[in-house]
């Protein structure tokens, strides 16, 4: 870019390595926490970078996923997920509020608990396989053989999609996630005509999993139909798979980037809630963050930093940019497993909190501790320089991790 005019910088910006996040940031933050950005299509939005102001604006009942007129909405990407507006501005409160109902069972503490076992059988193999490939000192790309299968498996065993469907699922998880091309919007088509076909299954033989859950669900809620209810597992399939890869990759870099972590958990794993928390804080892999549109006119900040959001707006969320702010966090750029408290905004905040945080936590526990337990001399096997993030996929993520021990 040729000028420093913030109008016209555009997502996502450069970035000089995998874990450094770049000035633009930082700079943005200090003069201007809510500030005009372009998107990756090219359409006008508000940037928000700072913490304060990001809580302020998650709380707000002011902003949605919809748009009255959507055909006119500033577009984030060509992304069959989270590209543009979705659900229907009439009905979406309702419809947010029905789907935290019907979910919150499906993640409670009991579920995950029953989930944990699951998660420490299918690490523990896919750590198997991943050491039997590195034998005599051999490179093996830890995103490939670890990140990338183990949420796959996981959230295709909550959500009841068969075993045999996982490779299918991921294809069609990644092709939806791209931000150029056609290929988004015929991915996604496919990926809710495939959760189609799962609930009828579960119809004709349920089981105890979430597609399931829904299905029942139906016969009790006549305005829940099937394809609010492929929707609505289309979104957990992408959510709990594409998300979650990429912070157990991001996760290892920096703990292995940060020996002195990587010490403190090989000598004592207890504190793996602890280091999950700090890799949740500081993992962010894309650089343009979570879309919402403003319902009405809304005013965030305070003094000079004081904004006005036009109805209709669209409003981009940079976790990346607000858990790095240092008026929430000291030494925000520092990996400091000791950090308490830590109220990353990682899963969001206030109404709209993930609802798959519980998940996310357990699958990070229990990989990180598992690999660090069983190969505490794990080291790159490249130059950290050469590490590159996807820069065409909505949810960044590195193209692989080289690894030995």
């Amino acid at each position: 870019m040729t000028t420093e005019t913030v109008e016209t910088l555009q997502l996502p910006f450069d970035r000089p390595g995998v874990l450094d996040v770049g000035p633009t940031f930082a700079r943005l933050r200090a003069r201007h926490p809510v500030t005009r950005v372009l998107t990756p299509a090219g359409d006008p939005a508000w940037l928000v970078t700072g913490y304060d102001e990001a809580k302020q604006l998650f709380g707000s009942d002011r902003l949605g996923r919809s748009h009255p007129h959507p055909e006119r909405a500033s577009r984030i990407s060509a992304s069959g997920f989270m590209g543009g507006p979705t659900g229907n501005f009439a009905t979406e409160k309702a419809d947010h509020s029905r789907m935290r109902r019907l979910l919150v069972p499906a993640f409670s503490a009991r579920r995950m608990r029953q989930l944990e076992d699951d998660v420490q059988t299918l690490t523990d193999d896919l750590l198997d396989r991943m050491i039997a490939a590195g034998t005599g000192g051999t490179p093996v790309d830890l995103h490939e053989l670890l990140s990338v299968p183990l949420p796959i498996y996981v959230i295709c065993r909550l959500l009841g999609v068969p075993y045999a469907d996982r490779d299918h699922f991921k294809d069609l998880s990644e092709r939806a996630a791209t931000m150029t091309g056609d290929d988004p919007v015929t991915a996604i088509v496919e990926l809710m005509q495939y959760t189609g076909r799962l609930a009828e299954a579960k119809r004709a033989e349920p089981g105890e999993d979430v597609i399931s859950d829904l299905v029942a669900a139906q016969r009790e809620d006549p305005m829940f139909d099937d394809n609010q209810l492929a929707m609505m597992v289309a979104g957990l399939l992408f959510a709990g798979h594409e998300t979650t890869v990429n912070r157990i990759s991001i996760g290892v870099l920096l703990l292995l980037e940060n020996p002195a972590a990587r010490d403190a958990l090989v000598a004592d794993p207890s504190i793996v809630s602890r280091v999950v928390e700090e890799v949740l804080r500081l993992a962010a892999p894309d650089g343009v963050g979570l879309a919402r549109y403003a319902h009405a006119d809304l005013t965030v900040g305070e003094g000079e930093h004081r904004v006005t959001i036009p109805a209709g707006d669209a409003v981009i969320f940079s976790t990346l940019a607000t858990n790095r702010d240092g008026r929430a966090f000291d030494q925000p750029d520092t990996f400091d497993v000791g950090r308490a408290p830590n109220a990353h905004l990682s899963f969001g905040h206030g109404a709209h909190f993930c609802i798959g945080a519980s998940l996310a936590r357990t699958e990070l526990k229990v990989v990180l501790a598992g690999l660090f337990a069983r190969l505490p001399g794990l080291r790159l096997a490249v130059d950290p320089a050469e590490l590159r993030l996807h820069t065409e996929r909505l949810t960044g993520g590195l193209y692989e991790l080289p690894v030995t021990w």
